[in-house]
């Protein structure tokens, strides 16, 4: 089962992009972004799922080098 979570920057506290990991990513697993950029999972948040669901949100946060602003 894949884990879907939401890349947050720890920065702006705004969303970067959604990733798709085969299995829980470690909060210092280093990964690629879309935009070719490697970062370092600083936090890694998990929510409560949804009502009658069983997926829980996960959120990473990084700080990328690169601003978009």
């Amino acid at each position: 089962m894949a884990i879907v979570a939401t890349i947050m920057n720890s920065a702006t506290g705004r969303p970067i992009q959604t990733m798709s990991f085969g299995r829980m990513p470690k909060p210092w697993a280093s990964f690629n972004l879309a935009s070719g950029e490697l970062v370092t999972a600083e936090r890694i948040d998990v929510g409560k799922p949804a009502p009658g669901k069983f997926a829980a949100p996960i959120d990473i946060w990084v700080t990328p080098k690169k601003t978009d602003d």
